[in-house]
């Protein structure tokens, strides 16, 4: 099924063309005057004329009920209530909802992120629930997905760890680390120690390598907690740890070397890609490996091992540059050349209601698993309080920063996850009233309010597909908060089940269409439709 609006673009364009012999896009948008508007005439001496010969030559006679040429030049248009019953009844059939596949890639999406024998914190929310609905988009557009969470498990401070292990301290991921941190910090030798225990966890020492076993594998049970209760898709197979690359690390520098991208700055292997004077640091001094070696390493084999096309970093602004340098030595390399593509899909902060970093009143950074208790003792209910977390993630432009304020995003109005909720509650009490199964319509739509509604679920499947393409979810959200309201109206304007027939059936079709929309819309940005409330 096209989307509706393609559709009378085209139609538009062979219009223009007609009338001016040349290419012009009609510039069609969604009108608060009519169902649409095309503004393609204007900035032309002649505009209006343009417009009148334009909607005059359309092929619109099947598809609009008025077309007429307003102020110097605007082209309104009005569906036909008729044109609109043929187009839900396609939609109504289509398990898709009208949603078309699209030419498959293997994309990779890496995303969360967390680090090993630490708590998750706020800082960890965004790229986890945004991941999530990358990931569910994707998929649902018919693309190969692979989750990758680069799990930061390797390194320095696992020496310490393992240390702090061997001394006798038990493993916990609320004050381990701490403790550690600050023992090492105070103790000479506990730090030598460290050190020497990080040689041996890298030369794979089995006694060290089977303690930071134990603390790995104790951490990822406990992120996988966190993610089930998150009701987001990442899986244990889906961990790909900084460790999974170390044999990699090694490989990397030669072959950069080879390559001439290399060159020593300070002791250290630097690559400066793009004639950038600030090195990007391959190799330490010490002869360790940073982010950059395992980012490249990382890069190479999802090229190379998982035949991956697209790759998505799922990671904060702040690390725009390091991305880049990251990309540009690879393509520099010949490792990230056409076909394959990769981009950074850059979040802003979480900020609290004062308008600073969020954190909690001790001035740290507040755990994950603190914001999800609160969410969900709100609200009462899991469903309620993680989806209104999610939304008011992912319902702000991913870029900028958003207010994190509990009152707002559990409000049961607004453009907020349980005004959407109990919209499609609203549908749901509707068929469990009136003992109603299955509906089969048909549609006939008259009444303004259903012409309402109809327009906005009509939408949907463009919307979606926009959203496959800029990975920008605030647009979803803002279309299924369009079809709640449109819902609400409809709601209290239109009886539904005391409606004589055919009223009544079309109307329930019309309720069946909207929850199923609901629903699927929901569940792309991994949030719960629940039918009651």
């Amino acid at each position: 099924m096209a989307d509706i609006g393609k559709v009378l673009r085209d139609r538009l364009a062979a219009a223009f063309e007609t009338v001016t012999g040349s290419t012009v896009d009609p510039v069609l948008r969604r009108s608060r005057h009519a169902d649409f508007q095309a503004d393609g005439a204007l900035g032309r001496p002649d505009a209006r004329a343009v417009a009148a010969a334009v909607a005059e030559a359309a092929d619109l006679g099947d598809l609009c009920s008025d077309v007429r040429v307003v102020g110097p030049g605007f082209v309104n248009l009005t569906l036909a209530d008729a044109a609109l019953d043929g187009w839900l009844a396609a939609a109504a059939a289509d398990p898709r909802l009208g949603v078309s596949t699209v030419e498959p890639e293997v994309v990779v999406v890496d995303y969360s992120g967390p680090n090993a024998a630490k708590e998750m914190h706020v800082g960890h929310l965004r790229s986890t629930v945004i991941g999530d609905a990358v990931v569910r988009v994707l998929e649902y557009l018919g693309h190969t997905v692979i989750r990758q969470n680069h799990l930061g498990d390797w390194g320095t401070n696992f020496g310490m760890l393992v240390e702090h292990h061997v001394d006798g301290a038990t493993f916990d991921l609320s004050s381990f680390y701490a403790a550690a941190r600050r023992k090492f910090e105070t103790d000479p030798d506990f730090q030598e120690r460290s050190r020497r225990r990080v040689v041996r966890l890298q030369a794979g020492d089995p006694d060290t390598i089977a303690l930071w076993h134990s603390m790995i594998d104790s951490s990822q049970r406990y992120l996988m907690s966190v993610y089930d209760r998150l009701g987001v898709r990442l899986q244990a197979a889906d961990f790909a740890g900084e460790s999974s690359y170390n044999a990699a690390l090694d490989g990397v520098v030669d072959d950069l070397s080879a390559l001439g991208l290399l060159r020593e700055s300070d002791g250290a292997l630097c690559a400066f890609p793009d004639g950038s004077t600030t090195p990007l640091i391959v190799r330490k001094r010490d002869g360790g490996y940073g982010y950059a070696a395992t980012d490249l390493a990382a890069l190479r084999y999802r090229i190379d091992e998982l035949k991956a096309t697209r790759l998505l970093y799922v990671v904060g602004a702040p690390q725009r540059r390091h991305l880049e340098m990251v990309f540009a030595v690879a393509r520099a390399a010949g490792w990230l050349a056409p076909p394959v593509h990769a981009s950074h899909i850059a979040f802003g902060s979480v900020l609290g209601t004062d308008g600073k970093m969020l954190r909690s009143r001790a001035g740290g950074a507040i755990k994950l698993t603190e914001l999800l208790d609160g969410a969900v003792a709100r609200a009462d209910d899991p469903a309620i309080g993680i989806g209104a977390l999610k939304y008011a993630d992912l319902s702000s432009d991913r870029i900028k920063d958003y207010t994190f304020d509990y009152d707002r995003m559990l409000a049961a109005t607004g453009d907020t996850a349980p005004y959407l909720q109990y919209a499609h509650v609203r549908v749901c009490s509707i068929f469990r009233k009136g003992d109603v199964g299955g509906v089969e319509g048909p549609f006939a739509v008259t009444h303004p309010a259903e012409h309402a509604l109809a327009m906005e679920l009509l939408e949907f499947p463009g919307v979606v597909a926009r959203a496959g393409e800029t990975l920008e979810f605030h647009r979803l959200t803002a279309h299924l908060h369009a079809v709640a309201v449109r819902f609400s109206a409809f709601f209290e304007q239109c009886p539904v089940l005391p409606a004589p027939e055919p009223v009544r059936a079309s109307r329930l079709a019309l309720c069946a269409l909207t929850a199923r929309t609901l629903r699927t819309g929901l569940d792309l940005l991994g949030i719960d439709a629940p039918e009651r409330m």
